[in-house]
């Protein structure tokens, strides 16, 4: 034996791989480090296959490959990502190439060739055919965890379910229902979009100013919804406080404005409520407050359940607000041109201070108008929007009336 041959360590022989796996139970340990102790068990028969390829040129069959798919997904469901995956085949690859048996390496450069050009093909079949089972894998799972998000905020906005196991459910999500929680919702002003562009938009630009992740958004009957906790602190780190309402309404238009369908937006914020009751609570405001601002045509696209509380007040004892309306307001039915542009002026006039040049801006008409219809009103009803004696019944009747949609639809039946 040479001086050289001496010095160089000895690497298995084929007879030795077959009586002994070892070399290969070594790769497979190197290459889990260096992909960040990624399990060995996800290479499976990976690296027995790309041996034979040296040795006999052999291609791998289709149930093998099938077997690299099914740790592609293996490895998703495990959680561990794409690309230490990859690295880890590869690294074996890699590594086993270096500590291939001298009968290989011993071998005329065509035969080398050969070899190098075997192995490199089963390495591009399993590493596309693992990052295949992983995609699959991974949307599955995507999917899956939008079924369990869905259902989740169905049974939270319900409030009528398993508390226990409303908080088991809850936990993967981060969330804490021990804290209290407001609901916010997003209508769009057609076909709700792309959700999945819409939902990362929202919790992308939440978990950024709101500085929580204990937030949830999902799509419920058309809507946007998001769930997020009312003690958040500002981006500031002071309280958010009373402001918590506007803040997130505000963050969600800002954003959801920004996609390329849905505009225009509204946005409805119920009232922050301490435990899982209080999130059925405030979605419950949010779904009245989006009724009732397209009712009223506020002309601001977020509205607060709060600042609405008026109208359920009223509407807590809709018989008497429905004869306050048919008492007070009813009579302008017989204006030329219906109710409606009288409603609309003594709304506009109402709002503006009882001003007439600022109710002839909002409603887009001239003062003069305006005038002869405040006139009209009172010739009409008897009473005269121009006396604070007078002003507190007209304008409950007004309230009453958007609140109920009237005179668009006609009042409720009370007997």
């Amino acid at each position: 034996m040479s001086n050289d041959g001496a010095r160089r360590t000895r690497r298995p022989t084929t007879a030795d791989t077959d009586a002994d796996g070892r070399w290969l139970t070594d790769v497979a340990a190197g290459a889990s480090r260096d992909a960040g102790n990624v399990p060995v068990a996800l290479l499976g028969d990976y690296l027995p296959l790309l041996a034979d390829a040296a040795i006999t040129g052999r291609k791998p069959k289709r149930t093998e490959l099938d077997a690299v798919e099914a740790l592609g997904r293996k490895a998703a469901e495990q959680g561990i990502s794409a690309g230490r995956v990859v690295q880890l085949y590869l690294s074996a690859a890699r590594r086993l190439w270096q500590e291939l048996p001298d009968v290989v390496r011993s071998r005329d450069r065509e035969a080398v060739r050969a070899a190098a050009a075997a192995v490199l093909q089963v390495i591009d079949d399993a590493v596309a055919t693992l990052a295949e089972g992983y995609a699959v894998a991974r949307r599955d799972l995507v999917r899956h965890e939008e079924t369990l998000r869905r259902e989740l905020i169905d049974d939270l906005l319900r409030g009528d379910s398993d508390l226990g196991g409303l908080v088991e459910r809850a936990e993967p999500f981060g969330l804490d229902l021990a804290r209290v929680h407001q609901v916010a919702l997003a209508a769009p002003s057609r076909r709700l979009p792309d959700t999945d562009t819409a939902i990362t938009a929202l919790e992308a630009a939440i978990f950024d100013r709101l500085g929580d992740r204990d937030v949830l958004v999902a799509t419920k009957d058309g809507l946007l919804v998001v769930l997020a906790p009312a003690d958040t602190t500002s981006p500031h780190g002071t309280p958010a406080g009373h402001d918590t309402n506007d803040n997130l309404g505000r963050l969600m238009h800002d954003q959801l404005r920004r996609l390329p369908r849905g505009r225009p937006w509204r946005i409805a914020v119920g009232r922050p409520h301490p435990g899982l009751y209080g999130i059925a609570r405030s979605y419950e405001e949010a779904r009245e407050a989006l009724t009732m601002a397209s009712r009223l045509r506020v002309p601001t696209p977020v509205v607060n359940a709060r600042d609405l509380l008026i109208y359920r007040v009223l509407l807590r004892d809709q018989p008497a607000i429905v004869e306050l309306v048919h008492a007070v307001l009813h009579p302008l039915t017989r204006a030329r041109g219906g109710a409606e542009p009288l409603v609309a002026t003594l709304q506009a006039y109402f709002d503006t201070g009882g001003v007439a040049t600022e109710t002839a801006k909002h409603i887009h008409v001239s003062v003069r108008a305006v005038t002869y219809r405040l006139e009209r009103i009172h010739t009409l009803t008897g009473y005269d929007p121009t006396d604070p004696a007078h002003r507190f019944t007209l304008q409950a009747a007004v309230l009453g009336a958007r609140a109920l949609d009237w005179p668009d639809q006609p009042l409720p039946a009370t007997g």
